[in-house]
């Protein structure tokens, strides 16, 4: 399971990718391992092994007995997180079919990455478009709609350093700004509440997108309506299809911060 020289970076640890290894090292059918099956498994030396059962031992996330080791209900902790995220997306995703049906458009919801937008849900419809977009797709923030939005959202004093993080998107935009144009650029979506990207990004793509906030109200992702720039325009864009995305943009921020809400069974 594990690899020699895996991490390649010099922030790389080592110990913790073996604790990892371990916990991974139990399978279904296998509840219940000793020490020599875990190493065989894992490709680690023994005391290795003997060590990071018994710090896992004194965490709550392996218990020992006298036949082996087994997980305990703890490492569920490890992934509720990722879960519960994602109930967030399923909350969204009625409101995002409801806005492409009335606007008969793609709607994307993203977050911040540094200095990159990472789409995290999508409701699209058949166009061609200059760029193809699924979840997990990465682009530079300041050339997004969506990614307007979320740095406008950011405290002014950290933006210099997300925007120092180098994209890891492989796109090139269109439009590049020098940083007093970019100020100016959220000062304005700060003010109106929302963001348009008229093919700042690549030709052809033209976009509005607002914030969605959770139950404090700070904006934790953004809401998209993206069209074809030879087939809608800026007018259109704005004056039929942003109250619609506003709309369901604060319907979807209701309803997390009703989910928020709700106690943890």
């Amino acid at each position: 399971m594990t690899s020699s020289g895996r991490g390649a970076g010099p922030d790389f640890i080592e110990a913790l990718a073996r604790g990892l290894d371990v916990l991974r090292s139990f399978r279904p059918g296998s509840p219940t391992m000793t020490l020599s099956e875990i190493a065989t498994i894992t490709g680690l030396a023994r005391p290795t092994v003997r060590r990071i059962l018994i710090t896992l031992e004194e965490l709550g996330y392996v218990r020992s007995d006298g036949r082996g080791h087994a997980l305990t209900p703890r490492v569920l902790e490890l992934g509720m997180a990722y879960v519960n995220a994602l109930n967030m997306w399923d909350v969204a995703r009625p409101h995002m079919q409801r806005l492409v049906a009335q606007t008969g458009e793609s709607t994307s919801l993203a977050q911040l990455d540094g200095s990159d937008i990472v789409y995290v849900s999508r409701v699209a419809v058949p166009k061609i478009v200059t760029l193809a977009v699924t979840v997990g797709t990465r682009f530079p923030a300041p050339a997004t709609s969506m990614g307007k939005v979320l740095l406008a959202a950011l405290p002014p004093a950290s933006l210099p350093a997300v925007l120092a993080e180098p994209s890891r998107s492989g796109i090139t935009p269109r439009w590049q700004p020098a940083p007093a144009e970019l100020d100016a650029a959220l000062r304005e979506v700060r003010a109106k509440g929302w963001a348009l990207a008229d093919q700042d990004l690549a030709p052809g793509i033209r976009s509005v997108a607002t914030g969605v906030r959770d139950g404090d109200g700070r904006v934790v992702a953004a809401l998209n309506v993206t069209v074809h720039a030879a087939e809608t325009s800026v007018e259109t864009l704005l004056e039929q299809h942003l109250p619609r995305l506003l709309r369901a943009a604060a319907d979807i921020s209701h309803d997390w911060s009703l989910t928020a809400a709700v106690p943890a069974s």
